[in-house]
């Protein structure tokens, strides 16, 4: 039976990746934060078959530890603060977890391979925030990095020590440069989250208003149950690489609107969103679009969930929600 540790296994991905891989037959291990975390009971009661162990990622000796007891032969790296507008609230912090966290969890991972760096293939969850002010449409592998916030900074220091233990020590070692996705189990504060729940208590009538910044931001947005399957399928690859995984489409915030508010009988949403300077991003990113052409013709992975799809499926989960909790 194949072992993984999958860290920020609170997270979407890591529910979606832990329910992936038991499936598969893995013995799955998760990283949690803290003994009293608020999010253990969510994975418990989503892969209650996952083991969950105490550790952080600041905490080099603790990460070690954590790996000699669940001795995996696949390690997910998918811990981060990932909440890009809390960055600039926070750069310190952000660049600790999300960018110094990666180096911790490589240097972890090599120390428990020891002498046989072959025991354990790395995954490292990139992110299509390094494109940032973009220098190439679409962005590949190879488009020139250009971060635009303290979270897309930290991600590009942790993609190249990637790139560095793959190159240095020879670790298989890959990085997915994922672009947005997005699910069901996305937290409230993204922006996805945020139109599809408020889309759904606008239609309960328990909210009148929906508050947004930039309504002409581009984004490449998929499922994040699909973008699971692209980082297992890394992993079961001969050596490591870097891969873009996205939609290779673009949809805008109006676009994201027109599909979530059209799910609910209203065709024209003007009336009901605002837009506040407040959530306006200091370096706005104003378009990412993803190339995967190497990630369809390497891995044969592609995307199964379409993007209206995908939103229509997240204002349904939001409206049974609220629902529920307005009772």
């Amino acid at each position: 039976m194949p072992r993984a540790l999958i860290t920020g296994i609170t997270g979407q991905d890591g529910l979606y990746l832990s329910e992936l891989l038991l499936a598969k037959g893995y013995e799955v291990f998760g990283l949690i934060r803290g003994q009293n975390n608020p999010k253990r009971d969510l994975v418990t009661a989503v892969a209650p078959e996952v083991k969950l162990l105490p550790g952080d990622l600041s905490d080099v000796a603790g990460l070690t530890r954590v790996l000699n007891v669940a001795n995996p032969d696949e390690v997910y790296n998918l811990g981060a603060i990932s909440y890009v507008a809390y960055s600039w609230e926070n750069a310190s912090l952000t660049s600790d977890v999300t960018g110094k966290g990666v180096l911790n969890m490589l240097e972890a991972t090599r120390q428990y391979a020891g002498s046989d760096i072959d025991r354990v293939k790395f995954y490292q969850a990139s992110s299509s925030e390094m494109f940032g002010k973009v220098q190439q449409v679409p962005q590949s592998e190879s488009t020139l990095l250009w971060p635009r916030s303290p979270y897309g900074v930290a991600k590009v220091f942790g993609h190249y020590m990637t790139i560095n233990y793959r190159e240095s020590y020879g670790m298989h070692a890959s990085s997915g440069i994922l672009f947005n996705h997005e699910s069901p189990r996305r937290g409230p504060e993204f922006v996805t989250r945020k139109v599809t729940q408020a889309v759904a208590r606008i239609k309960l009538g328990l909210q009148r208003e929906l508050v947004l910044g930039n309504l002409d931001a581009k984004r490449d947005w998929g499922f994040a149950g699909d973008y699971v399957e692209a980082m297992w399928r890394m992993l079961q690859q001969p050596k490591g690489d870097d891969y873009v995984i996205a939609t290779g489409e673009t949809h805008s915030i109006r676009d994201l609107l027109n599909v979530a508010f059209e799910s609910i009988g209203i065709q024209d949403w003007e009336p009901y969103v605002r837009q506040d300077p407040r959530f306006m991003r200091p370096a706005e990113v104003d378009l990412l679009i993803g190339d995967p052409s190497k990630a369809h013709a390497v891995l044969g992975w592609k995307p199964q969930v379409a993007f209206q799809e995908l939103i229509q499926m997240m204002v349904t989960n939001d409206l049974a929600e609220q629902s529920a909790l307005a009772r």
